[in-house]
């Protein structure tokens, strides 16, 4: 497996659909008779195997030498790239666009210059018309280079009209650049540290994004800028934790989609995302019927074959699809009808495992992890805990590391493992010291386990009781309501103190809302 995993040439073979492994058939036969052409062979012994093996290639290949195999494999991947991208050349406009590029340079080695101008010229209004600045600019590079060393004639003040439609190109990449770089460097703190955790941090995130936020008079932006505006703005409003505003930033980019149909086509990948985080926003504000309403269309989404056009956007809607019906049952308190759902969502992630990044890996175990915790089953809590507790780069995703240990903790203490809680506690203590995560939720709750080995069972209520005091206003402070993020603490501490399953405590909760 661990080959299969490492090898480039099989993966992409194996990620071919049927269809695509037709089109590519056809695409070498083009060339004339391919009974002899190694690399098919190559590449028919290759799409039968279950894992990549080159002893067994080698065997089923014969006209292969050893030595061989590396050019050939190497030759086989550039054909399947571009048989890919002829067969994908409809349903990708960037892709076109780079064709008639390549057209015009051919057109311009021929001495063809009014031609190649002509060819330039329509590449630029359908690059500017469907928002490919970064292509439209190097198009009138291109253009600027034939004026430059040709009297064509084309146009009267040629070279006034093509130097304003570089400047206003210019500005327009130089925004959104600008705004795309914001974002990106948010999003990169966010994975990195999470939640500002106290007044210093909110103010440094704060101090950054406003000196990188540039000045622009919204009416004028354009497609991409307006959509990094909101992407900046989302992740500003995450990390400050300002969940009103990241549901007002992440509609807005919902609706810009909806207002511009086309780019839902075009850019999918940005659509999808800005559903999940307006999924994700309604969760936080435990707003409900709003959740279920954007839940539907999401689903409805999912099937939708103009927005799943590949196996990117299928992973993609995947991932926080499968968070959001989980997020659901936190919200109406029906972890029993939750973990109904894992068996196919852990089937899918072994179907994804190599599409999906670790910090979302991370991010699902810990969900169910937490479904399975409130089921009331501890050692499959404690078995997907595990899974982020013994994960080898400890600075992903810093604060699920740091919550699922102190989930793990309760889940020993629920499980009845005390002679692990010891052990346990001081591993945690000592792992969230070491990432300055030492916030007061996290103290209230390592030193109360350390006093449960000492007091009676009949002084254990008192201790729950005590224990909700002190973490009650807590989750009122923006600057230590972090964990509760993470751990519904309270809803467990109220389950313990009137002796109910911590389900039916969410369960009340959720009719209250109603």
């Amino acid at each position: 497996m661990a080959k299969a995993k490492n090898d480039s040439l099989f993966s992409l073979i194996k990620s071919l659909t049927q269809t695509e492994k037709r089109h590519f058939r056809l695409y070498v036969k083009r060339s004339g008779n391919t009974q002899d052409v190694k690399f098919i062979k190559l590449f028919d012994a290759m799409d039968g195997m279950k894992n990549y093996d080159d002893k067994e290639i080698l065997k089923k290949v014969p006209s292969i030498k050893k030595i061989q195999l590396s050019n050939q494999k190497a030759h086989l991947y550039r054909q399947i790239l571009s048989s890919l991208r002829q067969y994908h050349i409809s349903q990708n406009i960037d892709i076109q666009l780079r064709e008639n590029l390549d057209h015009a340079k051919v057109l311009y080695n021929k001495g063809f210059y009014k031609q190649a101008l002509k060819m330039l010229d329509k590449t630029k209004v359908l690059a500017r018309d469907t928002k490919h600045f970064t292509i439209a600019l190097e198009v009138m590079e291109f253009e600027k280079q034939i004026e430059s060393q040709y009297i064509t004639r084309s146009i009267e003040n040629r070279a006034e009209i093509l130097t304003n439609e570089v400047l206003d190109t210019t500005d327009i990449i130089k925004s959104s650049h600008q705004l795309s770089n914001l974002t990106l460097n948010l999003y990169s703190l966010f994975l990195k540290k999470g939640y500002a955790k106290n007044p210093q941090e909110f103010e440094e995130v704060n101090t950054y994004f406003q000196s990188h936020l540039p000045k622009v008079n919204f009416d004028n932006l354009t497609f991409y800028e307006q959509l990094y505006y909101y992407q900046a703005h989302v992740w500003f409003n995450k990390i400050v934790q300002n969940f009103p505003n990241v549901y007002k930033h992440s509609l807005a980019w919902v609706k810009l989609f909806q207002s511009n149909p086309e780019m839902i086509i075009k850019q999918p990948v940005h659509y999808i995302k800005g559903y999940r985080n307006l999924l994700g926003s309604l969760f936080q504000l435990q707003y409900y019927s709003k959740f279920c309403e954007v839940l539907a269309e999401v689903e409805a989404l999912s099937q939708d074959k103009k927005v799943i056009q590949n196996l990117n956007t299928e992973v993609l809607v995947f991932q926080f699809l499968y968070i959001s019906k989980i997020n659901k049952h936190f919200m109406e308190g029906s972890f029993d009808e939750g973990v109904e759902i894992i068996p196919e969502l852990t089937a899918k992630l072994e179907k994804y495992q190599y599409k999906i990044d670790p910090e979302r890996v991370l991010m699902m175990y810990y969900k169910i992890a937490s479904l399975y915790f409130g089921s009331g089953n501890y050692r499959k809590a404690i078995f997907y805990l595990n899974q982020i507790i013994f994960y080898q780069d400890v600075k992903l995703r810093e604060d699920i590391h740091c919550f699922a240990r102190i989930l793990n903790l309760i889940a020993h203490f629920e499980d009845g493992q005390d002679y692990h809680l010891e052990y346990q506690i001081k591993s945690t203590f000592q792992f969230i010291g070491k990432m300055n995560q030492q916030q007061a939720v996290q103290k209230e709750i390592i030193n109360f386990l350390r006093i449960t080995g000492k007091i009676t069972p009949d002084q254990l209520r008192d201790e729950f009781i005590k224990l909700y005091n002190r973490l009650q206003p807590l989750s009122e402070d923006i600057y230590e309501r972090r964990p509760f993020f993470y751990l519904d603490i309270l809803s467990y501490l109220e389950s313990k103190i009137k002796s109910i399953p911590v389900k039916l405590v969410v369960q009340e909760k959720f009719d209250g809302l109603k």
